[in-house]
């Protein structure tokens, strides 16, 4: 019996099958992880080029984009088809604003007259109401696409299942996300509008 016991414990035979057995694991993990990985950077490439196309045909009067509704609609519903085939089951989150020229991106609306002559808004100073609420506001943007010459921010965010099920145990979140941005201006087909100045 003890012969018998030292024969097994100096056989060899299987030692081939439990390292690949223990190996395999962390081994296919890294594969689907790099596989999900460039899925991922693939779909982001995907979502920008989309978002680019359709952004370049929205800045004039009337742009030519199917569907219906108003342009947003139009806009969000081209994105969402043109990525159907790479992520069926998505979920987006739009952010359209405009603002009346670059410099006026993530800055407050512009004083007009700075009585105490600090650089910041204070009461009785007199400001352009950019997104005519009547109020200062920290971001000089509007909602939706503005008007002729008005330049419009694009983000797009999308949140969607990962593409191999099992990694969701391992980055304990079952989503990805991926976001993209563009910044173009519309075309000067009217007079830019101009905004109120309120004291």
């Amino acid at each position: 019996m003890i012969a018998t016991f030292r024969r097994m414990l100096c056989d060899e035979g299987g030692a081939n099958i439990v390292e690949f057995a223990l190996l395999s694991v962390p081994l296919l993990g890294m594969i689907l992880g790099f596989g999900d990985l460039a899925y991922q950077t693939y779909v982001k490439a995907n979502l920008q080029a989309s978002l680019n196309d359709i952004a370049r045909t929205a800045v004039v009067e009337d742009p030519r984009i199917g569907g219906t509704g108003t342009i947003e609609d139009r806009i969000q519903a081209a994105i969402k088809d043109r990525m159907k085939s790479l992520v069926s089951n998505g979920t987006y989150t739009f952010d359209i604003q405009n603002f009346k020229n670059f410099s006026a991106i993530d800055r407050p609306e512009s004083l007009i007259t700075d009585k105490n002559k600090n650089g910041q808004y204070d009461a009785g100073d007199c400001w352009e109401d950019s997104n005519p609420n009547g109020r200062f506001d920290t971001s000089a943007g509007r909602a939706g696409l503005g008007g002729a010459e008005d330049v419009v921010v694009y983000n797009v965010g999308l949140s969607a299942p990962h593409l191999f099920p099992v990694l969701g145990f391992v980055t304990s979140n079952p989503k990805y996300s991926v976001s993209a941005s563009a910044l173009v201006r519309t075309q000067p087909y009217a007079n830019q509008r101009q905004p109120d100045v309120v004291c």
